[in-house]
């Protein structure tokens, strides 16, 4: 009896692992399932461009250079300044205007007394960095899953082609670049995308857009087109930041007891009292 029992579950198993594989499989030819890494093909190695190569001379300007000395590197103690890696590189990123070159990496490693290395690891771990040039605006779609289950696929299709480019490809008029990223943080207002706006370098915006429809995703390119302001945060008229859409469902008669985030900006006299408990 145990023998059967043992050759029973072995079949299951060797059965289930076919139909695992089988599925896979399908998912993976149906065009439904991506990756980043398959997407951003050629980003994990460096290839010399006549945009970006090593015989190419980079630095940061002088206003960048007081920024570094008077804003980034003072947060970190001497030998410690691998921590000042990401900051770094968003600044060169948002200096050159959109994507960081190779010889701004070595700049990089040489102010954090680092390897290149590891400027190189944190520049192709990271989706927020970018290796090749992009447009004045790059509009970025999240696919995590509660994006994805509210249509943010199709939103993104729907988006190329209106614009006629590929993933990752820029409008022949050097506008706008369509990527994609991970969670942005804001799921209960999926279907989202992020605008990183590189039109007026070294000045740089980052904002959100949230309960993405087509039309307000349409409305979004036009006004990027016409160089006009849009609309930031959720979509919907009745929704406030993440509050539920329509208002409240619950606590209708009073305000949550707490606690409350403390005031990161109150002198320390006022935020022991303010967490004092009351009487």
């Amino acid at each position: 009896m145990l023998y059967l029992t043992q050759r029973s579950a072995m079949a299951f198993r060797r059965a289930a692992s076919t139909v695992a594989t089988i599925s896979a499989a399908a998912l993976l030819n149906s065009g439904l399932l991506h990756t980043s890494a398959r997407r951003v093909h050629g980003e994990m190695r460096h290839v010399n461009t006549d945009f970006d190569n090593t015989r190419i001379p980079w630095d940061f300007t002088t206003a960048s250079y007081e920024k570094i000395h008077n804003e980034i590197l003072p947060k970190f103690p001497r030998g410690k300044r691998v921590s000042a890696t990401i900051p770094l590189l968003h600044l060169a990123q948002q200096q050159q205007g959109g994507y960081i070159p190779v010889t701004a990496m070595y700049k990089i490693a040489k102010i954090c007394e680092v390897p290149p290395m590891h400027v190189f690891e944190t520049v192709t771990f990271y989706s927020m960095f970018n290796r090749h040039p992009v447009g004045k605006y790059h509009i970025q779609f999240c696919r995590t899953t509660p994006c994805m289950l509210c249509g943010a696929d199709e939103l993104m299709q729907r988006t190329m082609r209106y614009l006629n480019v590929r993933m990752h490809g820029t409008t022949s008029d050097g506008l706008i670049t369509i990527g994609e990223m991970e969670c942005l943080g804001a799921c209960v207002n999926a279907p989202m995308l992020v605008v990183s706006d590189y039109s007026n370098p070294p000045h740089f915006f980052y904002d959100y857009v949230e309960d993405l429809t087509w039309s307000s995703v349409k409305a979004l390119l036009e006004n990027l087109r016409e160089g006009k302001s849009f609309k930031i945060g959720p979509q919907r008229p009745d929704r406030k930041c993440a509050e539920p859409a329509g208002g409240r469902t619950s606590i209708f008669f009073r305000e949550p007891p707490g606690p409350y985030c403390r005031d990161l900006d109150a002198k320390p006299e006022e935020a022991k009292a303010n967490a004092a408990p009351k009487k």
